[in-house]
């Protein structure tokens, strides 16, 4: 008979309601956890059983030597031991050496976050990935990541965990970050595919991500422009498409006094910056008799320098945003502080800065988070917006969610009710959640509530509950949180109507 898991079969699912379906998902998640960690203590005990010196055994063979697969303080193994156990467990050698590297480091260096892998209370994959990424780190640096993982392990998203890992590796060791930087910079390239049979080719780069930022802001500058060249009376199904648009853009950049030209003429519909500060002029490459005739791209018709050298350059500047998340110990020394950069992850504080270095740079002003701001309509103003941002940690605050976008939606946790009391919308009464999340939220029968600045408790529709706040998703007993949904039919899926919260 055909299985669908661990004791079940595929007629016994099949007679499973709802409620049911989801408590053997459950008792499933913590059979798969179970049998990974049982397939991880195997591989620990087959390197243990191979642990000796294959010089003091003489049935060794001679090409037989103690390899260190995981990092300082982990046991040595033979390294001929990784094939017959690869060839068992159906894989590659590779993969076993892998394996073998990471729940040595797991069990040797990183015992609190094996503990709660063991307790089945995190994923297995995703402590395997910290213990790979902190391998070079000292016995002594790598407790730091031990303590921060162990204590996440359980209540955050994968890759929420995994971004917490990469920042204590770098506050582990700052300073080998940075050999580790400066030697990944000497590996930055750019490089053509060959010509297609239909003329087209790839572009490959791998620059500095302050680099690539102004890239991609010109990028969708210049695709912009030409989407409003595009004529009305071309047809829907032949109007070029959004990644069209930016094709051509890229193809832009390689023409810069066309590119130039076209910016120009499209000045006056960009946002522009202040003015930096007055710089010299640059000298005419026309005039200056040591330096060799440009190409034909680099040329400048007279009338166009002129209407260069009256033009401030920040006006033709793509506008981007970085936001930065660091303490005021990261202000003191950069070179050893971590810092968060939204949509990139954490990164050493002065390479934040190194980004920097072309931009002119608006600070924003400090928020105080205590201060309770509400709203008079349905809503959210933008500075209402940023503050409940940076209240929930910049993040979707559905179960379990790992988004870190600030595309998303503010949600009323309790709905609006039109014609209500005013202050209905404000960071008493606010969530960011994606579009999906929010729609789960509205119509797929999940009750919230915000029990503090941001601090929720969800209830499905089958009433497991959790809460969601600054340490991730813990699942809570239907009893704890109870009170909140007193008023708060289990199971009820509101009407679909505009302004529900």
């Amino acid at each position: 008979m055909t299985t669908t898991g661990q004791g079940t079969s595929a007629t016994d699912v099949a007679a499973l309601d709802a409620a049911g379906v989801l408590e053997h998902v459950q008792v499933a998640l913590l059979s798969r956890r179970a049998a990974e960690v049982d397939d991880l203590r195997l591989v620990a005990h087959w390197a243990l059983l191979h642990g000796s010196d294959p010089r003091d055994d003489p049935t060794a063979s001679g090409w037989d030597r103690l390899v260190e697969l995981g990092g300082e303080g982990t046991p040595r193994v033979r390294d001929l031991c990784l094939a017959e156990l690869a060839v068992v467990r159906r894989t590659h050698v590779l993969a076993v050496r892998s394996a073998m590297a990471d729940v040595l480091d797991l069990r040797h260096r990183l015992p609190r976050t094996w503990a709660a892998v063991e307790s089945l209370e995190g994923e297995a994959w995703v402590a395997r990935r910290v213990a790979a990424m902190s391998r070079r780190l000292s016995l002594l640096d790598v407790g730091v990541v031990d303590a921060a993982v162990s204590v996440c392990l359980a209540g955050e998203a994968p890759s929420r965990v995994l971004e917490i890992a990469e920042a204590k590796v770098i506050e582990a060791d700052p300073a080998a970050h940075a050999a580790r930087v400066e030697q990944e910079r000497m590996r930055r390239y750019v490089s053509l595919s060959r010509t297609d049979e239909h003329g087209l080719r790839h572009v490959v780069a791998r620059v500095e991500a302050g680099d690539a930022v102004y890239v991609d802001a010109m990028v969708t500058r210049v695709a912009e422009i030409l989407a409003t060249q595009v004529p009305d009376d071309v047809p829907a199904d032949q109007r070029p498409t959004l990644d069209q648009l930016r094709a051509d853009a890229l193809g832009w950049l390689a023409r810069p006094a066309e590119l130039l030209t076209l910016l120009l003429e499209h000045a006056d519909d960009a946002r522009t910056t202040e003015a930096p500060a007055d710089e010299a002029p640059a000298q005419d490459a026309h005039t200056d008799p040591t330096r060799p005739a440009p190409s034909r791209a680099l040329a400048f018709p007279a009338d166009l320098l002129a209407a260069l050298r009256a033009v401030d350059p920040a006006r033709l500047r793509p506008r981007a945003t970085l936001v930065l998340h660091l303490t005021d110990q990261g202000m003191a020394d950069p070179t050893r502080s971590v810092a968060r950069v939204e949509e990139c992850g954490p990164v050493l504080a002065a390479q934040a800065a190194e980004w920097l270095r072309h931009s002119h740079v608006t600070v924003r002003p400090v928020l105080d988070l205590a201060d309770r701001v509400a709203a008079a309509g349905y809503e959210h103003p933008e500075g209402l917006k940023e503050r409940v941002w940076l209240i929930t940690g910049g993040r979707d605050m559905f179960p379990w969610a790992p988004g870190r976008s600030r595309r998303v939606d503010y949600d009323h946790p309790d709905p609006y009710v039109r014609g209500g009391p005013r202050g209905q919308t404000g960071t008493h009464n606010s969530q960011p959640l994606s579009r999906r999340h929010h729609r789960y939220k509205t119509h797929a029968g999940f009750a919230v509530r915000q029990v503090a600045p941001g601090s929720y408790v969800w209830r499905s529709r089958h009433g497991h509950c959790f809460a969601v706040g600054p340490h991730g998703t813990t699942p809570v007993s239907p009893e704890v949180v109870a009170p909140w949904f007193a008023d708060c039919t289990p199971g009820a899926v509101p009407p679909r109507a505009p302004l529900a919260g």
